[in-house]
């Protein structure tokens, strides 16, 4: 069995990064021996997990739930339908 694995390598460039944010997030790789490459992967799948887990998914109409408009509205559909459609 043969297995070949692809390392993709890239050079970015980054804009409107916090100076401030970026020195610290900077000092802490160095302090914990991590390049800055490995922290930002890191930092990013940690962002995408999160975003992902709390990004609001499509909502579809039947995934409504029918709910009470309150006291004297029962025949309000049948209303409506008479007005739009004739009675």
């Amino acid at each position: 069995m043969t297995c070949l694995h692809m390392v993709t390598c890239m050079n970015i460039t980054i804009r409107d990064v916090d100076e401030v944010v970026f020195r610290n997030f900077k000092a802490e790789a160095v302090r914990d021996g991590t390049t800055l490459g490995s922290a930002m992967t890191m930092a990013m799948k940690l962002w995408l997990k999160h975003y992902k887990r709390n990004k609001k998914t499509k909502r579809n109409l039947l995934d409504l739930e029918p709910f009470d408009w309150g006291e004297g509205t029962d025949r309000s559909s049948l209303e409506v339908d008479e007005i739009v459609y004739g009675g």
